[in-house]
């Protein structure tokens, strides 16, 4: 796997950064002159110059150029893991590092004039055949991430104020749009992607912290075209536009690879309208899931937390069996559903990390939806 650290410097790359942005102008121009030799008047090292005028030669979409990075190939850079100490010759500049992960080798270094920024083959860990599935169900609302793990009987409820930060940033765009601070603008959307991307970074490795110590995998739905296929009204579609479930999605990709996590993906269809402990279809309204249909169990719960019991349980989703169903005799501790799992499954509110509540004495009114103490 290839992954880029960033490492900060106090160097003056001023020249050598000119130079680059004058062979990156050159290179969108003439096209067909992709050799060093023809941008040798620059006077920029041959292996920087070279892999600009790849770079923006080669990328029919580039038609301007605003900012350009020095980049030096894998060839122009040696590597002393005994000393933890990176050298570019072509540029007499040697710095040490402190990367979270081990690795091979370096790849190539970018440059601009605060980073640098390292891209190395890391080592990956032998992917390990999992115990039991963790099912995660994403949302727009609420929660962005609902973990539910059969084997520890754990419930994660990660990202509360994901929305909260959406709302927030676009009020505040909307007031710079009516006042026409289109500078701010460009700061105000940049400082938003970077608190989600953040957010994310934490819940995902929270997430595939917990798979590994439990040796567990990871399921989730299968979202590739909800923006194209999912209802939207005007009111919830700057909501559904704003959601990083991709970003999530990817950064739990990684993280698992890098980890040795299994990853793999569900029908998202009826996953928060089914009932996780009978099978059958139960009627959700908003964030409140109940099991009312003939037949059914009566079960009330989160419709997030429930939705993730069936993401991390598919299989019994696709052919639920009677020796799961509510009230049957095998509901012991050792069950799927055992009644720790239902206690967890109870809960309705919760901080960014776990349930506020979840105890047997309390269950939910469906109108108010506020917990109720039971007799």
């Amino acid at each position: 796997m290839i992954l880029t650290f960033k490492a900060k410097h106090e160097l003056d790359f001023s020249e050598q950064l000119h130079k680059a942005k004058q062979i990156a102008k050159y290179a969108i121009i003439n096209k067909n002159k992709l050799s060093s030799a023809n941008v040798s008047h620059f006077s920029l090292k041959s292996a920087i110059s070279n892999q600009i005028l790849r770079k923006y030669g080669r990328n029919k979409n580039i038609k301007k150029v605003s900012k350009v990075k020095l980049i030096v190939p894998g060839q122009s850079i040696k590597l002393n893991l005994k000393e933890s100490t990176i050298t570019i010759p072509c540029l007499k500049v040697s710095f040490r590092y402190q990367f979270k992960h081990s690795f091979s080798k370096v790849n190539q270094i970018e440059i601009n004039n605060k980073y640098f920024y390292v891209s190395v083959s890391v080592i990956e860990k032998p992917q390990v055949e999992p115990k039991d599935w963790i099912g995660i169900d994403r949302n727009t609302n609420g929660h962005c991430v609902v973990s539910a793990c059969p084997l520890t009987n754990k419930v994660m409820m990660l990202g509360k104020k994901a929305k909260h930060i959406h709302t927030k940033y676009s009020k505040i765009r909307k007031k710079l749009q009516r006042e026409k601070k289109y500078r701010k603008l460009v700061s105000i959307n940049k400082r938003e992607s970077n608190i989600v991307k953040d957010l994310n970074h934490k819940i995902s490795s929270k997430v595939v912290k917990h798979a590994e110590q439990h040796s567990c995998g990871i399921r989730l739905e299968d979202l590739g075209n909800i923006r194209k296929t999912t209802k939207q009204a005007k009111s919830f579609r700057y909501t559904l536009n704003s959601w990083s479930y991709y970003q999530l999605q990817t950064l739990l990709e990684y993280k698992a690879k890098l980890h040795g996590v299994k990853i793999a993906y569900v029908e998202p269809a009826y996953t928060s309208q089914t009932c996780h402990k009978c099978g059958h279809i139960g009627r959700r309204n908003g964030k409140v899931f109940k099991c009312q249909q003939p037949g059914g169990c009566g079960y009330t719960a989160h419709a997030d937390v429930n939705a993730s019991w069936n993401i991390a349980m598919w299989q019994l989703l696709a052919e639920p069996k009677s020796e799961y169903s509510a009230g049957s005799d095998s509901l012991s501790n050792n069950s799927v559903y055992s009644q720790r799992s239902m206690q967890e499954g109870d809960c309705i509110e919760g901080s960014t990390d776990t349930p506020q509540w979840a105890t047997t004495q309390n269950t939910v009114d469906p109108k108010t939806r506020t917990p109720v103490a039971l007799a």
